[in-house]
């Protein structure tokens, strides 16, 4: 069964509407140039709301090691997740300070970018457009993915479909798809939690 992330969640309300709806993952955006941006006390808050069945990710672009660890060991989040420039080495530094999954992300333009995703050192990788644009890259290049991945990037209710064969596929990895005005909306992340096939919606 292909799992869900519903990424840059910032208000009480998300929380209690990904309770019932009950994605795999949800995702913080600690990354401050990001509007979806969500301080790490606001965050806390919003963690100690969540429905312990569901992962909590954090989003990171190039962030210091230490602060990244700090999250994973308080509890603020469950996994951390790399979208900058962090190398194989700055992913075992981050290992050593704590064992928790890390997800590193990958902008895909043509199947060199596959190959170095499939050779990451991180647990688990995600393959996307860009860094939440929500666009979509060539999903013909997921032909050449050897290793399970979470996919980005212009993902809605209505093109799912269109990637749900290729093998390797783990989870999909929306945000504004299920957004009207830049807000999460609960029908929207029903509906399409109801489209990638989960059967323990409430």
């Amino acid at each position: 069964m292909i799992k869900v992330k519903m990424c840059g969640l910032t208000r009480i309300e998300e929380i209690i509407a990904a309770n019932e709806i009950r994605p795999n993952y949800i995702g913080f955006v600690f990354a401050k140039k990001s509007r979806r941006y969500i301080a790490p006390d606001k965050a806390r808050e919003l963690k100690n709301a969540l429905d312990s069945r569901i992962s909590a990710v954090g989003v990171f672009i190039d962030e210091d090691i230490d602060f990244i660890s700090g999250l994973l060991e308080r509890g603020i989040i469950d996994i951390a997740q790399l979208h900058g420039n962090e190398t194989d080495e700055y992913i075992e530094a981050l290992r050593e300070k704590t064992n928790k999954p890390v997800i590193k992300a990958f902008r895909i333009k043509n199947t060199d970018d596959i190959r170095a995703a499939n050779k990451s050192a991180a647990d688990m990788i995600l393959l996307d457009a860009g860094a939440g644009e929500g666009k979509a890259f060539d999903w013909s290049l997921l032909q050449y993915a050897e290793r399970p991945y979470f996919l980005a990037g212009g993902l809605d209710i209505d093109n799912i479909g269109n990637v749900s064969s290729y093998p390797y596929l783990f989870a999909l990895d929306v945000s504004s798809g299920i957004e009207t005005d830049g807000i999460k909306d609960k029908k929207k992340m029903a509906e399409f939690i109801k489209a990638a096939g989960k059967e323990d919606i409430k």
